[in-house]
């Protein structure tokens, strides 16, 4: 008799349009059984930011994905290169930009892979921990990084909501990626900043901890309402827990 085991996922997501904007422009996709989760944030405008965002989701949902992580993951980047490139392709005439924020995560053989473009966030929660897995492409960011702004100042910050990259405003894309295991009993949340500038890590933890994903997402959404939702919020939840196979 071989007794092994292996991780299942529980997932919950939920998106809403916030207390002020009149259109959501964020987009997720969830493929429990393929291991791949994404949360998207339009700009560009009302009608161009949505259907940004809704394009890499549907890119990523239809892109066809290998069984093994290395394979599975190079098909994921080359879906977002080549919507990029559709997105890219759809500047106006008048040369206003198109484009979108993404983040990724990818788990394949105990091991993840997050990949993003923009200040869309993946963290996890680890044994009553929780980690920022991306760092934020944005002009705020950069100014931290040189030593010019305290983390606190850039709360504040008049260019908070600059973005230094995203999908579809230059030809080539760059996507920045991180290699992680997984362990039985972490928790993955993928966000839009909707929820981030408004709620901190010791409340997002709190609920990754202490609910199950489908609670977790409607309570971090629930949150971010009750403080008056000032922007698009999106957030997908996974769940990572073992179970015995008897063969």
């Amino acid at each position: 008799m071989t007794i092994a085991t292996r991780l299942r996922f529980e997932q919950g997501a939920r998106s809403d349009v916030g207390c002020v904007r009149r259109v959501n422009e964020d987009s997720w996709a969830a493929r429990l059984r393929d291991g791949l989760w994404l949360v998207a944030d339009g700009m560009g405008g009302h009608a161009h930011g949505q259907w940004a965002s809704a394009t890499i989701a549907a890119a990523l949902e239809a892109a066809p994905l290998p069984e093994t992580f290395e394979e599975a993951a190079a098909a994921a980047r080359a879906a977002l290169l080549a919507v990029n490139a559709r997105i890219y392709a759809a500047t106006g005439a008048d040369g206003a930009k198109i484009g979108s924020t993404v983040a990724l995560l990818l788990v394949r053989e105990g091991r993840a892979r997050v990949m993003w473009v923009g200040d869309s966030r993946v963290y996890r929660q680890r044994e009553g921990g929780l980690d920022q897995l991306t760092t934020d492409h944005s002009q705020v960011e950069q100014l931290i990084a040189r030593g010019l702004l305290t983390r606190a100042e850039a709360e504040q910050h008049p260019m908070a909501h600059v973005l230094a990259r995203a999908v579809g405003v230059e030809p080539r894309l760059n996507v920045d990626m991180r290699d992680e295991m997984v362990l039985a009993g972490d928790v993955f949340l993928l966000c839009s900043d909707g929820l981030t500038r408004i709620v901190g890590d010791a409340e997002i933890a709190q609920i990754l901890g202490t609910e199950h994903p489908r609670r977790a997402a409607d309570a971090l959404v629930a949150l971010a309402l009750a403080r008056g939702a000032p922007d698009n919020v999106t957030v997908v939840v996974i769940g990572c827990d073992s179970t015995t196979l008897i063969g």
